[in-house]
């Protein structure tokens, strides 16, 4: 089997250690302004591409639907709850990455291009994976807010919605809106679209990161608290894999269905993180650390699922 190395992946390494060697290359720039313009777009091309008469034919397999949403939003952020426990200060930032990671929403393309590899319910990953999204803007902040509103003076959950809706929720309903004027030119550019996707999101890593290395947050992370964060978001996706396929069995999935609930239910979404932690952070100095988990789960999460599918796509032949 040929194991192909994701090129965003590739792209992503380069940018952190660029943001490492030259963190003040966009000093000059308005990085943030630039950003929140990018996210805008980001969004409204989003809304472009969600067809309407996709989502009303997908809520009929509801059960499939609901342990989909379910595993990405209460069960992934539920197993990183139970060990809040053994959180103090020194762990406290890496366990807030994780949860992070945890409340994320699932994405979209790939999550749909492996389901259809596998030879799994195209129909329901288009379904979960655009649903997810706009649950996600609602119930990612309720999840962080629990644990920053004690813990960072400036949070505030209304100032985050307020910043969802202007920068994410607005041009999404903009762009539902003008589907069916636009939609076939956005699915028509749908490469170049997803090319500029990836480039938003990359100058936002190079931002949170130029941004950290800055201010020293990486000094104490040596290899040995590198390869714990890794082994750490290798098993909460091979739990969160599993666990989908047990309870699959027990509710009588079909194989179509249990491809889609275990690569929709295990993905998440890197372009929604970094996203969400630019307007739930804003610019504090710790983001680099909360992005740490979800870029190293990204990574594995698209190697594993494919080498998956592939398999799974052989056996089907």
């Amino acid at each position: 089997m040929n194991f192909k190395i994701d090129k965003f992946v590739i792209a992503i390494i380069i940018v952190v250690l660029f943001a490492y060697f030259f963190p003040n290359a966009g000093k000059d720039l308005p990085l943030n302004t630039i950003g929140s313009i990018g996210v805008s777009l980001i969004f409204f091309f989003y809304g472009l591409k969600l067809s309407p008469e996709k989502i009303k034919a997908g809520l009929k397999n509801w059960k499939l639907h609901l342990l989909v949403q379910a595993t990405t939003f209460l069960i992934f952020p539920l197993i990183v709850l139970c060990f809040y426990p053994w959180v103090n200060e020194t762990n406290k930032t890496l366990w807030l990455g994780f949860l992070f990671l945890a409340a994320l929403p699932s994405t979209v393309s790939s999550s749909v291009v492996m389901v259809s590899i596998a030879k799994g319910n195209i129909t329901a990953a288009i379904f979960n994976a655009s649903i997810s999204g706009l649950i996600g803007v609602l119930v990612t902040p309720i999840w962080m807010g629990l644990f920053l509103n004690s813990n960072t003076p400036d949070y505030s959950l209304v100032a985050v919605y307020k910043n969802l809706f202007l920068e994410i929720l607005a041009p999404v309903i903009l762009g539902l809106f003008l589907h069916r004027f636009l939609g076939s030119f956005a699915i028509k550019h749908k490469n170049y679209l997803t090319l500029f996707d990836k480039s938003v999101i990359l100058l936002i890593i190079y931002k949170s990161f130029s941004k950290s290395f800055s201010d020293g947050i990486f000094n104490g992370l040596g290899l040995p608290m590198l390869a714990s964060v890794f082994i750490i978001a290798v098993l909460l996706f091979f739990t969160i894999y599993f666990l989908i396929g047990f309870i699959s069995k027990q509710l009588q999935f079909n194989e179509e269905d249990k491809i889609t609930a275990q690569f929709c239910g295990t993905k998440k979404s890197l372009v929604h993180g970094t996203v969400f932690s630019k307007i739930l952070f804003q610019n504090a100095s710790f983001l680099g650390i909360i992005l740490l988990p979800v870029m190293l789960f990204h990574a594995f999460q698209i190697l594993t699922i494919s080498v998956i599918a592939a398999k799974k796509a052989k056996n089907k032949i």
